[in-house]
């Protein structure tokens, strides 16, 4: 018998292997994680792949729009399994963390410029960057001791 998530990577015109099953289970369980720390839960969970396998099947599944690559400034990519739908992200400026965002208004792309100078728009990536609340609490109690 073949499991729902087996089905999704045929349906992608992928072979199925043990590493793809595992490294979508490890970004369903980390969401907006790297290439190094799904490899490091890869190794921590018995799958034996080498980073550059990681990232040739993080390629092969993000092409094949399993996964969502994420890409905010002065990060490495980051991987989702939240893929076709109209999200965004906030980044925390102090330790990285990531959330998403939903689109407050209209469709896909929730954005629509003046001037589209001829393309035909499909996706609109917005990123938004601030503090989280454990980064603004640290950053409240520094600021408060300085102030003392």
């Amino acid at each position: 018998m073949s499991s729902s998530r087996e089905r999704e990577i045929r349906v992608a015109g992928l072979r199925v292997t043990a590493g793809r099953l595992a490294l979508l289970d490890a970004v369903d369980s980390f969401p907006h994680s790297d290439a190094a720390t799904l490899h490091r839960h890869l190794v921590d969970s018995g799958v034996g792949s080498s980073i550059q396998a990681v990232h040739n099947m993080l390629a092969d599944l993000s092409a094949a729009g399993l996964l969502r690559r994420i890409e905010p400034a002065d990060s490495a990519a980051l991987y989702e399994r939240r893929v076709g739908d109209n999200h965004h992200h906030i980044v925390c400026t102090s330790c990285g963390a990531v959330a998403d965002v939903e689109c407050v208004v209209g469709h896909a792309p929730c954005l629509t410029p003046s001037d589209t100078a001829g393309f035909a728009l499909t996706t609109a990536e917005i990123t938004f960057w601030g503090l989280c609340a454990p980064c603004q609490k640290m950053h409240e109690a520094h600021t408060k001791e300085i102030h003392d």
